[in-house]
Formats: structure tokens, sequence, C-alpha cells
């Protein structure tokens, strides 16, 4: 029995490479529904994350166009992880299963088959997991191993070379759907779910088209989230190290009184001031991981939602409303093609 597919693609600001992306994923779902892997109600959903370019408008007419693609538009930038989020809870009741991937077409749209191949088999969860980082400059590699590495040693379970380009079956994603916080990491989220999973092995390509829009300052970002929002460790480290220094400071002390009662007491101002220096920025630096920790629970206590949807370009309606002539469930998935103001579910 084909399965009904949805392809959850976050945009933001891709008016350059959008039209070759829509072009290739089209002709990919296509020869999927044409061998009968997935079912022809089958769809393509971009998320607009509040892009300032054409984004959303030729999102619009690729709608108009096939009935294939699907629109959601946030009312204002949400990041990367929340259009994601909104998109695969938006499809999550109308699909059998979802594949989150990039619009930049760096990950390999080829590789579909052997995730529906995988969902078949009965996983719910798939990684798309590169082969290589062959087209990342030194620091980017570099970089990347080194937070994956500080990942596991703090605890968290993340998947070494995954991005977010996965599989997820709708009991998947209802179970993501589970989980209410405001600072998002899908990549240490999703391996919370714990059901089936299995991994897709490709090599990634060059972006297509357009910049990055994961500057250095970005990747910081996220990087600090991730570890904020998974592990405590950092806390526990920062104790560690004040017993540490605290234990330092007594033999210090001790050191002082000796060169005092031997009268081998020599004008230290140098180490004086090196000392005061060092403390002061290690307190600095101490304050500045509680604080991390301190914003994080104060953006999860206000339960803000995480995206408001303010327009959604549906599925049209078929002849027969009450079944999909593929896979004989009840068709809640096709309603019209206007867009309508939506707001988010935001879980709370």
């Amino acid at each position: 029995m084909s399965a009904k597919i949805y392809l959850v693609i976050p945009c933001y600001n891709e008016e350059e490479v959008l039209p070759e992306t829509n072009r290739r994923l089209t002709k990919k779902l296509d020869s999927l529904i044409a061998c009968g892997r997935a079912c022809t109600d089958s769809r393509i959903l971009y998320v607009d994350d509040g892009s300032k370019d054409r984004t959303w408008e030729i999102i619009c007419r690729l709608h108009s166009e096939n009935p294939m693609v699907l629109g959601l538009k946030l009312a204002h930038n949400r990041g990367h992880q929340n259009a994601l989020l909104a998109g695969l809870l938006t499809a999550k009741d109308e699909a059998d299963c979802v594949v989150s991937m990039d619009a930049d077409l760096q990950d390999d749209i080829d590789a579909l088959d052997q995730f529906i191949e995988k969902f078949d088999e009965g996983c719910d969860v798939v990684y798309g997991v590169r082969n290589k980082r062959d087209t990342d400059t030194f620091f980017k590699r570099a970089s990347a191993l080194a937070f994956y590495r500080l990942m596991q040693g703090l605890g968290v379970d993340v998947v070494y070379n995954h991005a977010d380009y996965r599989l997820m079956s709708r009991r998947a994603l209802d179970a993501l759907s589970e989980y209410h916080e405001v600072n998002l990491f899908l990549r240490g989220l999703v391996p919370l779910i714990g059901y089936r999973c299995d991994y897709v092995y490709y090599d990634r390509h060059e972006r297509f088209a357009g910049e990055s829009k994961y500057p250095l300052k970005k990747m910081i970002s996220f990087a600090l989230d991730g570890i904020t929002s998974f592990s405590v460790k950092p806390l526990k480290i920062i104790s560690t190290l004040g017993i540490l220094v605290s234990c330092l400071s007594v033999l210090g002390l001790l050191y002082a009184l000796i060169s005092w009662a031997s009268g081998n007491v020599v004008a230290g101002w140098t180490a004086t001031v090196a000392s005061i220096w060092f403390l002061g920025g290690l307190q600095m630096l101490c304050l500045g991981v509680v604080g991390g920790y301190i914003g994080k629970i104060y953006s999860e206590v206000k339960a803000r939602p995480r995206f408001r949807i303010e327009q959604y370009l549906r599925a049209e309606k078929t002849e027969d409303s009450s079944a999909c002539t593929c896979c004989g469930k009840s068709d809640q998935h096709t309603q019209n093609t206007d867009p309508i103001s939506h707001s988010t579910p935001s879980t709370r």
C-alpha cells in the first residue's frame, strides 16, 4: 500500500533557489508516485519563515500552477527550527510520514527512496547522515566535529553528521507534539522519542544558489541552544570548578602564611593582580553560564506561542472527499485552496 508522503521544506529568503528546488522535488515525487512508492495525494509543503524577499510570492505561484505544492506562511521570522516544527505539526495529521529537508538542494533528493524503504520496514524515524564533509571548509568541519563530541560528552543523544534531513512517521510526529519547550533543538529532541529508527547515508552537495542562512554567529547560538537545552552538566562543571578554585585558594593562603612566618615576604604585585583578574574572569564566566540557563527558564515560563501561522495554502478537494483513492483513509487532508488565517496550535 502506497504511503502518503509530505515533504516539509522550511524557507527563508530562498527566492534564488526555490524554482529549481520545486522542479527537482516535483520530479522526484512524481517518480515515487509512478513506481507506487508514494500515494497520489502526497504533497510538498513549503514553510515561509517570514522571508523578506519574494519567497512567499513564488510559493503562491507554484501552488496555483501545481496542486501538489502547498504553502505555509508564518506571521514573522521565528527561526529555522520553529519553521520546521510548524510544517511538521501541520502535516502530521494529513500524511502517513513526513520528510524534512532544507531548500538549498544540498541534501540528496535521490536518498528519498531509501527513506521510504526504511519506513516500509517499520521504522518511525529515519535519519539522513552525511558520508563525509568534503564540501565544508576546514573550520566548519573542525567545529562540527568538536560540537558533536562535546554534545556526546555532555550526555546528549545526537546523531553524528545528521542535520534536519529525516523521515518521521505520523506516530513519531504525535510524540514530538507532546514536547512543549520553546527553546527548540530538534536534533536532540527527536532521539528522545525512542521509537524504532534507522539511518540513510548520503553525500551532501554544494548549495545550488543563494547564501547560507547559518553564519558563524548563528552556528554558535544554535550550538549553545543545543547544549543548554539538553544538559545541565555545565552547571555541574561550574560547581566542580568552584570547589577546585577554593582548594587552590586555601593552598595559596597556606603558602602566604608560611612565607610570612619564615620572613621571606616578597612584593608580589604581579601575582596578586593576575590572580584577581583570573578569579574575576572565572566568576563572570560562571555567572554567564548560570544566566543562560535562567534566561531559558524565563522563556519557557512565559509559554508564548512558538510560531503563528498567517496563511495556509491547502490541498485541493478531490471528487471523492470521503476517502483517499490510494490509501483508503479518511480524507481529512483535502481542503480548499484559498489562503486562510490560521493560528498556530502552539501545543500548549
